[in-house]
């Protein structure tokens, strides 16, 4: 009776060993898996701010070759410089961004396009200046980074609802929670996203 309690004991004391050691790999597969897909987020997200970040390095130029004109409405000018400044002002952190975050981020960027489309709307009354060389420039330059602007945004919003599906399933969401990871905000379209920008021709 003795020996049968050993065994009964050593069998138990296996079993729990072996219990710890597939929820060891079970956590240890989960982490690595929740730390690639957030990786993969702030890469994404790094590339959105690229791509802004191209479009506001734009503007300086577009300054330069508008200033020319003398005749131009200097305070739609004024508008478009003020509004990269304050865009290019905002900072979002990938590794602990909020939905305030994104839409702080969003606002400040909505409103240098906004600066932008009224601009190009007031170049029309320019002829000369339409056909400037440097504004047709501007303009190809413009509609690829706002392609660009679109298609990191959609390879953002994908990377996020990966990881966030990831760690909200069960039982991945026991180990998120336990290890702190959490969701990650998208990046909400906004009206006429879907349409490329308009610019107007001679």
């Amino acid at each position: 009776m003795k020996n049968k309690g050993c065994l009964s004991a050593g069998t138990i004391g296996i079993a729990l060993l072996i219990i710890v050691a597939l929820l060891f790999f079970w956590g240890k597969s989960g982490y690595n898996n929740f730390v690639t897909k957030e990786q993969n987020v702030n890469t994404k997200w790094s590339n959105v701010e690229t791509v802004y970040q191209k479009r506001a390095n734009l503007i300086p130029n577009l300054e330069r070759t508008v200033k020319a004109y003398s005749k131009f409405e200097q305070e739609t000018l004024t508008k478009v410089v003020e509004a990269r400044s304050k865009a290019s002002s905002v900072n979002v952190d990938p590794t602990n961004m909020t939905e305030q975050d994104i839409a702080r981020f969003q606002a400040a960027q909505g409103e240098l396009s906004g600066a932008l489309n009224r601009l190009m709307v007031v170049v029309e009354k320019y002829p000369d200046l339409k056909a400037d060389q440097q504004y047709i420039n501007f303009q190809r330059e413009y509609i690829a980074i706002e392609n660009s602007i679109r298609t990191e945004t959609v390879y953002y919003n994908g990377a996020v609802q990966d990881y966030n599906t990831s760690i909200k399933t069960f039982p991945n969401n026991i180990l998120a929670n336990f290890t702190n990871f959490k969701e990650k905000p998208l990046f909400k379209a906004e009206a006429g996203a879907n349409k490329a920008p308009e610019v107007f021709s001679e």
